[in-house]
């Protein structure tokens, strides 16, 4: 069983049906590149994915278990939709960094956030022993509880900071940890932005156009740092219109055309030999862009 699986994604704006019918599958530690002209279907179908948009039709599968499935969507509670949204992490076109917290806090808010949350939990779940315990043993959890809840906040606290710590070096800016985005190029911006999702350690990493809003020469240098992100652990989907990144990288690309998958395969069966006339012709039209 494939580690991802999306079976037959469709998803419609008013009159306007955007995804047609998408599948695909993608192995554990694969790099799957989605190629396409704008407006046929790929930033939706990776909305999709992370949950930012309902699916119409269609079913998701993480590791053998259904994360979504559309017959089912009135069932899902907000707080399940935000569990499930754990299971990937997104980097923007934008960057969306917060402009007023440092780098360091960028990438440490989510996990601070999540950490609250489960102490809380934590709380909840002390409160519940206490009320059926009797007076003398309630008196006792409740001391024990203090010190259990430091204790927890405490090792978290730690637990983040060297997290974070180790993303800033991964991402090579351990010596931009203090300083706000205005400061940054948008390079550098990007990378925080790679690192923050990161940060919860997804099961899937995607990106959207990641390097659409910057310039020429900073291109290279956050392709630089997803290509570091491959590995037999890191499992990627990446939407981009950078044609050499795709073929270098992945290990399947899609080919998304008025929002159905007009070519699928390795990146020699797509670029070397096209089996569609829509797919040589975008091919030729990225050429002639690159060389123009």
């Amino acid at each position: 069983m494939a580690f991802l699986e999306v079976q037959n994604f469709r998803k419609r704006f008013g009159d306007n049906e955007v995804l047609k019918g998408i599948s695909f599958s993608l192995e554990k530690g694969e790099v799957l590149a989605i190629i396409g002209s704008s407006g046929g279907g790929k930033t939706t179908l990776l909305r999709c994915l992370n949950f930012l948009e309902t699916p119409d039709e269609g079913t998701l599968s993480v590791g053998g278990e259904v994360l979504f499935d559309a017959a089912e969507k009135r069932a899902y509670t907000d707080a399940q939709i935000r569990e499930k949204r754990l299971h990937f992490g997104l980097v923007f076109q934008q960057f969306n960094l917060f402009p007023q917290y440092t780098v360091y806090k960028n990438i440490a808010l989510a996990q601070t956030l999540l950490a609250k949350r489960a102490l809380r939990q934590k709380k909840e779940d002390l409160r519940a022993v206490c009320r059926i315990a009797d007076k003398a043993e309630r008196r006792r959890l409740k001391a024990e509880s203090k010190d259990i809840l430091t204790m927890l906040r405490e090792e978290r606290e730690q637990r983040i900071a060297a997290r974070t710590e180790e993303l800033l070096a991964r991402v090579g800016l351990s010596e931009k940890r203090d300083a706000y985005p205005f400061e940054l190029s948008g390079g550098q911006q990007q990378r925080v932005a790679i690192a923050r999702a990161l940060a919860l350690e997804p099961d899937i990493l995607c990106f959207d156009e990641p390097t659409s809003a910057l310039d020429p020469e900073l291109t290279g240098e956050v392709l630089k740092v997803i290509k570091g992100l491959k590995s037999s652990d890191s499992t990627m989907v990446v939407v981009t219109h950078e044609m050499g990144f795709a073929r270098s990288v992945a290990d399947r690309v899609l080919f998304i055309a008025d929002g159905v998958i007009e070519e699928e395969g390795t990146p020699e069966e797509v670029f070397d030999d096209p089996k569609s006339e829509k797919t040589r012709a975008f091919l030729r039209k990225s050429l002639e862009d690159v060389f123009a």
